[in-house]
């Protein structure tokens, strides 16, 4: 298999688990948000361990502690990511997964938008025009909820924040898990101790495949990170930005189709905006990309000179 198409299946497995995360998270109720949100941290931690330990490459952490900025860095990203797991499981378990899909579609526009406030970067035309829209389908959709789509707007920012960090950061996909969830580790142990020790904890109270399941959390979370980092390594930028509608675009489906969650003309006219300019961006993107391609001056090696 060519690289080209290995990285279409690395990339391709990891939104289809993506896709189908609500189905997941919603088979670990009764168990809370926070509860979920603690078990995916401590075993996210047990399960990459173990396989730094099989690849034999606990040793980055010697000459990581050497670097307080990159610590630094990776306390902000590991905040974020906490908060958009935590937003992620809060939705889907309180009946909102067609938000949470909202969220993902819109979170190509906040990775732009903060490449503006936050890199100083200058817009395209075609940009502009996909933020306008993308801003109307928010005003759209909070008229049609009555508030504003919260949820989606979290985990939109938090993602979109966290890309940013890890994108200045550079670390690989496994040693980076690793750490932003050994971040998190102690403050969910705790949490986890406290809510064991008031009785209010799930874990192990529910049946054995509940049990079960949460324990699954750890390499749930890191398989398609991993996944991804696969397709990121073997394929071109704009073949994996179409690959990221993949998720959303699934995790809608669950919502409308299998938990029969609310569609009206409304939501579905602010849906239809939002995805207008996924399409602007898109499409700007490729045409972009053609035209960098078109200037990059041709290089003769000597030997081809020869």
């Amino acid at each position: 298999m060519t690289p080209l198409r290995l990285g279409y299946l690395y990339g391709f497995a990891a939104y289809l688990m993506w896709g189908f995360f609500p189905l997941y998270f919603k088979l670990l109720r009764p168990a809370g948000p926070l509860e979920i949100l603690a078990h995916r941290v401590v075993w996210s931690v047990a399960f990459v361990a173990l396989l730094l330990l099989a690849m034999r490459n606990i040793g980055f952490l010697r000459a990581l502690l050497r670097r307080p900025r990159t610590l630094a860095g990776i306390a902000v990203a590991a905040v974020l990511i906490g908060v958009n797991w935590f937003t992620y499981i809060y939705g889907v378990n309180s009946d909102r997964v067609v938000e949470t899909a909202l969220g993902y579609f819109i979170n190509p526009l906040v990775v732009v938008l903060l490449g503006v406030v936050v890199l100083r970067e200058r817009l395209r035309p075609a940009q502009w025009w996909a933020l306008g829209i993308g801003t109307v389908a928010v005003a759209v959709l909070t008229v049609d909820y009555g508030q504003l789509p919260y949820i989606a707007l979290i985990l939109a920012l938090t993602f979109g924040g966290y890309s940013l960090v890890k994108k200045q950061l550079g670390l690989p996909a496994a040693e980076g898990l690793f750490v932003e969830s050994a971040v998190l580790a102690l403050p969910a142990l705790g949490y986890l101790g406290w809510i064991a020790t008031t009785g209010d904890i799930a874990f192990g109270q529910v049946s054995t495949a509940h049990t079960l399941l949460l324990v699954l959390a750890g390499a749930l979370t890191a398989i398609p990170l991993l996944l991804f980092a696969g397709a990121a390594n073997r394929l071109p930028l704009s073949s994996l930005g179409m690959l990221q509608y993949v998720g959303p675009i699934l995790q809608l489906g669950c919502g409308v189709l299998i938990f029969h969650e609310p569609m009206p003309p409304a939501r579905l006219a602010g849906f239809a905006l939002v995805w207008l300019a996924l399409i602007i961006f898109t499409a700007d993107g490729f045409r972009q990309a053609r035209r960098t391609r078109r200037q990059r001056p041709l290089v003769v090696s000597p030997a081809a000179a020869r």
